[in-house]
């Protein structure tokens, strides 16, 4: 009995590590560039251009955060962050669902694990997500209750990623970006936004991706069969982005963490569309909620979860109907996230190339007072809804 807990363990871990070894480039490439934008932008820009909820604003708003951070917890710090220096609400929800969700480093991730199909889904998906949300706070969304948001939003100490979001580095604002990006204050300012943004985000990663692969290697594929509802193809297609979101709420792994996941879902049955609006939804996990209470109140709470997920359903569909339209929707179980074992290949090569820059990043870090800087935010990215 003991021996065979232990391979089934093995097996999980096994799973896990080769996981982890594909993605490690791209996760370094897309957190180092995510670095690069933040240290040279500007906050007290973004806030400007972000004062309203007018389509050129929230298309701003968008693209500033596809620019940003990847982490989950991060974005809504970040979203809140803007929206009590005098960002439209809407503009800083879209700017939360951007810069989680349409990253460079997310659709890498998905063009290796899951295929190219996904990566341009998500990228579809996203406006169209965002399209609607506008809408529904346009419709549903009262002034009242976004006054009381920003009221509850001004109470308290900003979090660690809050503080983290706020950070200057004395860049000097009039040099050029490339003299600003290449300047001592300019290397130091990345590569303290780069370790700063893997320690809120490794934690989850490291979840997400035990998770995989302790599901890829224990659950049994007729589970899936079952719950996707995959003998029936058009209930699946319908099923799918209806349950995705519920499972990635009970996940409780968010971003680039869900992805490995995502692929164990979509081996397993789950609807192309139900697989997007899984991804989609890792906004509205049980710990992000909670952190949505605290930041806009119990009621806003509510509805960014209705909303939230109203047009994470509907985004899945859209997706579906228009990459099957297309004849875009890939084969169910090709997803690279059950192979297990490294190989010498060009993996291997930009994984090497990866850790030396990482290397180079951390001798900077640590000669420049960046562990000091970490434990004075503090080392959780919801530390501050824990003790506050």
């Amino acid at each position: 009995m003991l021996s065979s807990l232990l391979l089934a363990v093995l097996d999980a871990l096994a799973t896990t590590g080769s996981m982890a070894w594909q993605i490690l480039w791209s996760l370094v490439l897309g957190f180092t560039l995510s670095a690069v934008v933040q240290a040279v932008v500007r906050r007290e820009a973004v806030v400007r251009l972000l004062g309203d909820d007018r389509p050129r604003t929230l298309a701003t708003a968008a693209g500033l955060g596809a620019a940003s951070s990847s982490c989950s917890y991060a974005a809504v710090a970040l979203a809140r962050s803007l929206f009590r220096k005098g960002a439209s609400f809407t503009s800083a929800i879209v700017f939360e669902i951007a810069s989680t969700n349409l990253v460079l480093e997310l659709g890498i991730i998905l063009a290796l694990l899951l295929g190219w199909q996904f990566t341009l889904a998500e990228f579809v998906g996203g406006p169209i997500i965002i399209v609607l949300m506008a809408v529904v706070f346009r419709l549903f969304v009262r002034r009242r209750l976004i006054d009381d948001a920003r009221a509850q939003a001004e109470k308290g100490l900003a979090g660690s990623m809050e503080g983290h979001a706020a950070m200057d580095m004395s860049i000097d604002s009039d040099a050029p970006l490339v003299r600003r990006l290449f300047s001592g204050a300019g290397a130091t300012s990345v590569s303290h936004i780069f370790f700063m943004e893997w320690a809120a985000v490794l934690r989850d990663i490291l979840i997400g991706l035990f998770i995989a692969g302790a599901v890829a290697a224990w659950v049994p594929d007729t589970f899936w069969r079952h719950l996707f509802l995959t003998d029936h193809q058009v209930l699946s297609a319908l099923w799918g982005p209806i349950i995705g979101p519920f499972i990635a709420m009970a996940s409780f792994v968010c971003s680039i963490g869900n992805v490995p996941l995502a692929g164990v879902l979509y081996n397993g049955g789950i609807s192309f569309g139900g697989v997007i609006a899984f991804l989609f939804a890792d906004l509205i996990i049980l710990p992000i909620l909670l952190i949505y209470r605290r930041y806009y109140g119990t009621r806003m709470m509510l509805v960014l979860l209705a909303a939230f997920y109203a047009t994470m359903v509907i985004g899945g569909y859209a997706v579906e109907l228009i990459f099957g339209g297309l004849g875009l929707v890939p084969e169910a179980g090709h997803a690279k996230v059950v192979a297990q074992g490294l190989s010498w290949n060009y993996t291997t090569w930009l994984n090497i190339v990866a850790l030396v820059g990482v290397a180079l990043l951390g001798v900077r870090f640590w000669r420049t007072g960046g562990m000091d800087m970490m434990h004075m935010m503090g080392g959780s990215p919801d530390e501050e809804h824990v003790h506050s």
